[in-house]
């Protein structure tokens, strides 16, 4: 299959699975503090592409030892500390200090400085065609979350927590281009993904210890630890599509496509939930879905055209 095609349709899944995992975590409720939370299912996704990393070679001591060795480090633990725990540490203190909408709202602006770094550090080439289709996205992504904030409010009256979210959203970018360039160079997007998920997950861990927050894990419930579960296993394929998706397409396309992701949620919360979708939101989902086409009709290309 054209790389250019697997790297789109990967990218897609990714948003699917991301507006699925907004739904499904007003179901799977777990209630325990986001750090813990987050670091458990990081470190069971990190072994389980341990685990692929060992059979995708060919279940060969030699050649999985090999694969590690091949990699290169700085990239890797550059990706761990920057967009696997860092910016976790930094959103979820934001989540405290200001409301859930806002924080999705500005987490939805990430495809902004993913373009900017990409082109930057990585020559993506940007066209003029995706830098419309990305700002009737964006547009679009103001519309859908305009009936649950006020985005003028934000942007002339930001909160603390606002900008925590901000500078984590910005850290996952600088973690997306890092991770791209790393396959770019030669690293797997297996090593990359256990890098992020199970070193992040170590530093996250150890963060939670030092506050005193790891003991919760000995209370977890059977319905807690079975919605964990859930969720973990959503993360999975939400990982597994991204980095899959960047290892073929420039990070610039495949983040703007995840801004499709609102438009599933509104879709399933519509149909699994019965939650009201107002006419602006329909407006707004419209716009997105027009983006998106323009974007997915874009060839990865680096400044040079190549």
């Amino acid at each position: 299959m054209d790389k250019e095609l697997t790297g789109t349709i990967f990218a897609l899944l990714t948003a699917l699975i991301s507006g699925f995992s907004i739904v499904a975590n007003k179901i799977f409720v777990v209630g325990i503090d986001a750090t813990v939370f987050t670091s458990v299912r990081a470190r069971f996704i990190g072994l389980a592409f341990l685990a692929i990393i060992y059979f995708t070679s060919g279940r060969r001591t030699d050649k999985f030892v090999s694969s590690f060795r091949k990699a290169d480090w700085r990239y890797m633990i550059a990706i761990a500390v920057i967009g696997g725990s860092f910016a976790f540490l930094m959103f979820f203190s934001g989540l405290q200090l200001t409301t859930s909408g806002r924080a999705a709202f500005i987490h939805k602006t990430l495809p902004i400085y993913v373009a900017v770094f990409a082109y930057w550090f990585l020559k993506e080439k940007i066209t003029e065609k995706q830098t419309y289709a990305l700002i009737i996205m964006l547009l679009g992504t103001v519309l859908i979350f305009g009936a649950r904030i006020d985005p003028a409010t934000l942007w002339m009256n930001p909160a603390l927590g606002d900008f925590l979210i901000l500078g984590a959203t910005i850290l996952w970018a600088a973690e997306n281009v890092i991770a791209r360039k790393a396959m770019v160079e030669g690293d797997t997007n297996w090593i990359v993904s256990f890098s992020r998920m199970f070193i992040g997950a170590l530093i996250l861990f150890g963060v939670a210890g030092v506050t005193g927050k790891a003991a919760m894990l000995l209370a977890l419930t059977p319905l807690q630890i079975m919605n964990i579960a859930i969720s973990t296993s959503i993360l999975f394929g939400y990982v597994f599509c991204w980095y899959y998706s960047i290892r073929y397409i420039n990070v610039s396309k495949a983040a703007a496509i995840l801004l499709l992701a609102p438009v599933v949620s509104l879709a399933l919360g519509a149909a699994v939930l019965g939650e009201p979708v107002p006419v602006v939101q329909l407006v707004g989902s419209a716009l997105v879905l027009l983006g998106s086409y323009v974007v997915i009709s874009v060839r990865s290309q680096l400044s040079s055209g190549v």
